[in-house]
């Protein structure tokens, strides 16, 4: 399903938070959010997913605006898996991944063998089947993070939201994780702070400067280092990784002088 945001403005107790914000991401690929902390990623992922309504603008899905539908309507279309997560579900993982179940429920009847067998699989393809009878709560954060994205996976949405997907998570199963995503085939937006990862695995990018729209396009186009200096305020070289041809973004800090005289282009 193809997802569209339209002249998106987000205002927050009075301040604009995202602004004008326009980008199209076709059915089946996978867009990378980037940005600086307080660039606006997270308020524009909640705007994608209700939590936020817009000031101005739309959010489509196909052809349809968002905020036309119902919360149960868009929750069979939109998954989600954000940033914050309760950490005293009073739940087995078991039962966590099933909560993605509930948009496609009426009423309170016990789990079909398809649901049971549908998180049973999501919990191993994110390498937390062993974890199925423990408790939510006792989990690291790793763990709870795994469980939340095969929660994800269970809703059975066209269209899967990320906030910072990758955060507490070892390097191996960053690298697992982000494979996985790609591989399922769905429309994806992630909001990450790795450009690494956001160049391995994105088709396209958004850059965000201080909730406006600095660049956008394949990572390839745009994770180049004057962008990477004049958003993130670091010095980027862009080198060939030793054993494929993909590229490597390297990164050093800028001097103190330079990070004085460095004045961003993007104003609110």
């Amino acid at each position: 399903m193809r997802v569209r945001c339209d002249r998106l403005c987000v205002t927050l107790n009075g301040r604009a938070i995202v602004h004008d914000v326009t980008f199209t991401v076709p059915t089946g690929t996978f867009l990378g959010l980037l940005g600086p902390n307080g660039s606006g990623k997270s308020t524009l992922l909640r705007a994608l997913y209700r939590l936020h309504k817009p000031s101005r603008g739309h959010v489509l899905l196909g052809e349809r605006d968002l905020r036309s539908m119902s919360a149960r309507e868009s929750a069979r279309l939109v998954a989600v898996v954000a940033q914050e997560s309760p950490h005293d579900f009073p739940l087995t993982v078991r039962d966590v991944a099933l909560l993605g179940r509930v948009p496609h429920q009426r009423g309170f009847g016990s789990d079909s063998q398809y649901e049971l067998d549908l998180a049973a699989e999501a919990l191993r393809s994110v390498g937390a089947a062993h974890l199925a009878a423990r408790m939510f709560a006792d989990l690291s954060g790793g763990e709870k993070q795994r469980v939340q994205l095969a929660r994800a996976l269970v809703q059975e949405a066209p269209v899967l939201i990320l906030d910072e997907p990758t955060n507490h998570l070892d390097i191996g199963f960053q690298l697992e994780l982000m494979a996985m995503i790609r591989e399922r085939g769905l429309t994806t937006i992630a909001a990450l702070h790795d450009l690494n990862l956001a160049a391995t695995f994105c088709d396209d990018v958004v850059v965000l400067a201080q909730g406006s729209v600095a660049a956008a396009g394949p990572p390839a186009d745009v994770l180049q280092p004057g962008l990477i200096r004049e958003v993130f305020g670091v010095t980027a070289d862009i080198v060939p990784h030793p054993h494929d041809s993909r590229t490597v973004i390297a990164f050093s800090a800028l001097r103190a002088v330079d990070a004085v005289k460095l004045t961003p282009r993007f104003k609110e």
